[in-house]
C-alpha cells in the first residue's frame, strides 16, 4: 500500500475578547472580531495524524480512540478547500502526486476532556486543517489557512497562530477578509501564565452553534456589544499587548468575560453556561486583586463553567499563596511544582489572611472543581514526527 503521511499538534487558544454570534453561519463569519492567547501544548494540545494514497477507498476519521462521521458540513467544507489548493498546485506541477483525488483518513488525540468548554473543537480543526496542508505540501500562509479552520470551527482560525492573536471578522461576504493575525508573538510578551480550573469535564447543556444562535436572535444587549462595546474593546486590548499593560488587559478580560455571559443570560430562553462554582471563583479574584490593592489575576469564562485565570509570572507567589490554599486537594499541582514549592504557597498565606477568607469566601469552592491545569501562552502549531497511523494498514495504531 503506498501512504503519504503527516502529524501535527495544535494548540488551544482562549479568548480574552469573546467572538459569539455569527453573521453567516455555513462560511463561521462573526459578528464580532476577538482577541486570544495560545496556550501551551504541553499542557493542551490536539495530535493529528493524516494519511491519503489511491488504495484508501473512503475519507475516515477517529477521534480518542472512536471512529466518528466525517460528513458534517463543516468538516466536508474544510476538506473541499484544502483539495481544491492542492488541486492548484497539481495543475501546475504534473509530476506531483493527485492526492487532491484521494480519500483521506485521519487520527486524532486530545490530551484533555472534549466538548467541555476547553476550546477542544478549535484546536481539533487547527490541527486537522495544519496536517493535511502538510500532507498536500500548501505553500499558503497561516493566515490563509486560518480561513480554512474558520470554516471547521470559528475560533479554530486562532489556533493556527501562537502567541496574542486577533481574528479579524472582516466585512466582505465570502469571507475572503475574515482570517487570524498575530498581534504578538509569545516571546513578545513571554510571562504571561493560566491556571485554569476544571469546573466540569461534562459536555455542555447548550452547544456554542445553537447557543450563539439564540443569543443572535433574541438578546437586545448582544446588538449593542457587538456595535459599541467589542469594536472599542478591540483596539484597546491590542495596544495593551503591544505595550505590554497588565492593568489594562485583565480589566479588558474580566469585563468582556462578564459581558458575553451577560449576553447569554439576556437570551430567551436564558443560557447559563457559570454555574455557582464559576460565580464563587470570580468573587475570588476580585477578593485576592482588592486584598493586595493591584491587579493580580484576570478570569475569563468561555462557553463553560471553567474558569481559565491570567496572570503574571512575577505574580505567581502572591495568586497561589489563595488559589493552592483554597484548591490543593485538587490533582494538577504536583505536575508544575515539587512539594517544597506547594509547601512555600501556603506558608505565604498566613493566618490573616485565611481569617478574611473564611468571612468572606466559600472554603468548600473545591469540592465542585476536579483539575487544577497549569500553563503559559505558546506557540502555534507544531510539525511532529509522532504518528497516530499504521502506515502499513491506513488504520489507527
Amino acid at each position: 500500500m503506498t501512504l503519504f503521511v503527516a502529524s501535527t499538534t495544535a494548540p488551544v487558544n482562549i479568548a480574552t475578547l469573546k467572538y459569539w454570534g455569527k453573521r453567516d453561519k455555513t462560511l463561521n463569519l462573526p459578528t464580532n472580531s476577538s482577541i486570544s492567547v495560545t496556550l501551551s501544548q504541553e499542557d493542551l494540545r490536539t495530535l493529528t495524524s493524516v494519511c491519503t494514497g489511491p488504495e484508501i477507498t473512503e475519507d475516515k476519521l477517529w477521534l480518542n480512540g472512536s471512529e466518528e462521521s466525517l460528513k458534517s458540513e463543516r468538516t466536508q467544507n474544510c476538506l473541499a478547500d484544502l483539495r481544491k489548493l492542492r488541486m492548484k498546485l497539481e495543475d501546475e506541477d504534473s509530476n506531483l502526486p493527485k492526492m487532491s483525488k484521494w480519500n483521506v483518513v485521519i487520527v486524532s488525540e486530545n490530551n484533555f476532556p472534549t466538548a467541555a468548554g476547553l476550546a477542544s473543537s478549535a484546536a481539533g480543526f487547527a490541527a486537522l486543517v495544519m496536517a493535511i496542508a502538510k500532507l498536500y505540501e500548501l505553500p499558503d500562509s497561516l493566515s490563509e489557512i486560518s480561513k480554512i479552520a474558520r470554516k471547521g470551527s470559528g475560533s479554530a482560525c486562532r489556533s493556527l497562530l501562537g502567541g496574542y492573536v486577533a481574528w479579524e471578522m472582516g466585512e466582505k461576504a465570502d469571507g475572503s477578509d475574515s482570517k487570524a493575525v498575530q498581534i504578538a508573538p509569545m516571546e513578545h510578551w513571554p510571562n504571561m501564565k493560566a491556571a485554569i480550573l476544571v469546573v466540569s469535564a461534562s459536555k455542555k447543556d447548550t452547544p456554542s452553534t445553537s447557543g450563539m444562535q439564540l443569543t443572535v436572535g433574541t438578546s437586545d444587549l448582544f446588538q449593542h456589544r457587538i456595535k459599541d462595546v467589542v469594536p472599542h474593546r478591540f483596539v484597546e486590548m491590542k495596544q495593551a499587548v503591544l505595550e505590554k499593560d497588565w492593568p489594562t488587559f485583565a480589566e479588558l478580560t474580566m469585563k468582556d468575560s462578564n459581558s458575553f455571559h451577560a449576553t447569554c443570560l439576556d437570551s430567551f430562553p436564558p443560557i447559563f453556561y457559570m454555574n455557582d462554582v464559576s460565580k464563587g471563583i470570580i468573587k475570588l479574584c476580585h477578593f485576592i486583586n482588592a486584598f493586595y490593592n493591584e491587579t493580580i489575576v484576570a478570569y475569563t469564562f468561555d462557553a463553560g463553567p471553567n474558569a481559565v485565570l491570567y496572570y503574571l509570572e512575577e505574580n505567581e507567589s502572591k495568586l497561589f499563596a489563595f488559589i493552592y490554599e483554597l484548591f490543593a486537594e485538587v490533582p494538577g499541582w504536583d505536575s508544575k511544582f515539587s512539594k517544597d514549592e506547594l509547601t512555600q504557597f501556603l506558608s505565604d498565606f498566613d493566618s490573616k489572611i485565611s481569617n478574611q477568607l473564611k468571612v468572606e469566601l466559600d472554603k468548600e469552592l473545591y469540592k465542585g472543581v476536579t483539575k487544577v491545569i497549569l500553563t503559559h501562552i505558546g506557540p502555534g502549531p507544531q510539525s511532529t514526527d509522532e504518528c497516530l497511523i499504521d502506515t502499513k494498514t491506513g488504520l489507527p495504531k
